[in-house]
């Protein structure tokens, strides 16, 4: 009788509980999921209900298809790594046991790989990046180069990211909740004051502004804010101003630029042809 290759034990050993427990890592095909317990350095700060419930659905119909990733604690029980999203879908599915890897792995690691996979899977936003970011500069002393590194951003857009946590709370909650995207937030940060900055994100909700746009307003009220307490946005973004700025587009489409100063402003009317500009003076006529 032939023995068994040694590549058949190596299988057998992968998912074996008890390798496990001697290695501290590899495959589990079934772990209890009341075993599991969730991330504390988890830098997903929200979970999307509705997205939430959709995959409990396909968990029900498919099953977990790619495994969970967690490491063991000295109580025999598990802490996750990566796959919250997974993992709460399956207890919202009713599921009993689910796959796993198990991996050794300090708290910077978990940290660190559960960022990795949520950036990945595009599944953070630019806030709750920020924040594993930070945490790992603060908490960890990783570099901003260290963490580029690990995480495959550049240093300058981990240095930006960081930045956005020093907006006003208001703009953060905003940011966390996607009333704004990124790029607004950057822009954003080019304002010279908190209260500045404020006004301009009330400005941006209230008449949706583009990302273009806000990098054009932050550059006119840069151009206009003098040291006195009196700030220049009332005058520049007023509810006459924003009225004549929306009539003028309504008319003349993206091709007009209409910006305001203290000592006044100008209209400015671009074309591209001849037909644009034969439709402009057919307007102004």
């Amino acid at each position: 009788m032939k023995k068994r290759s040694a590549l058949g034990k190596g299988l057998s050993a992968l998912i074996n509980e008890d390798a496990v427990n001697e290695i501290g890592s590899g495959f589990l095909p079934k772990l209890p999921i009341d075993l599991i317990e969730p991330n504390p350095y988890q830098p997903r700060i929200e979970l999307n209900p509705e997205k939430l419930v959709e995959l409990a659905d396909s968990i029900r119909e498919h099953g977990v298809i790619e495994p969970l990733l967690v490491t063991k604690k000295s109580d025999n029980r598990y802490e996750l790594i990566a796959g919250e999203r997974r993992w709460r879908a399956s207890q919202l599915a009713g599921l009993k046991t689910i796959p796993v890897v198990v991996k050794e792995a300090t708290p910077r690691d978990m940290l660190e790989l559960a960022v990795i996979e949520n950036i990945q899977r595009e599944d953070l936003n630019a806030f709750e990046e920020a924040l594993a970011f930070e945490q790992l500069f603060k908490t960890f002393k990783m570099t901003h180069e260290e963490i580029s590194k690990r995480i495959g951003l550049s240093r300058p857009a981990i240095a930006n990211k960081i930045r956005l946590l020093s907006l006003p709370d208001e703009i953060k909650k905003g940011l966390l909740e996607e009333k704004i995207s990124e790029g607004h937030a950057r822009a954003l940060l080019g304002l010279k004051t908190k209260e500045t900055m404020i006004a301009t994100y009330k400005i941006i909700l209230r008449d949706h502004l583009s990302v273009r746009a806000v990098e054009e307003l932050v550059r006119r009220l840069n151009k206009g804010i003098t040291k006195t307490k009196k700030s220049p946005i009332n005058r520049l973004m007023d509810d006459k101003t924003v009225e004549i700025e929306r009539d003028l587009k309504d008319k003349f489409g993206k091709s007009v630029l209409f910006t305001r100063s203290l000592r006044g402003g100008k209209i400015v009317l671009s074309f591209k042809n001849d037909d644009e500009l034969e439709g402009i003076l057919k307007i102004l006529q």
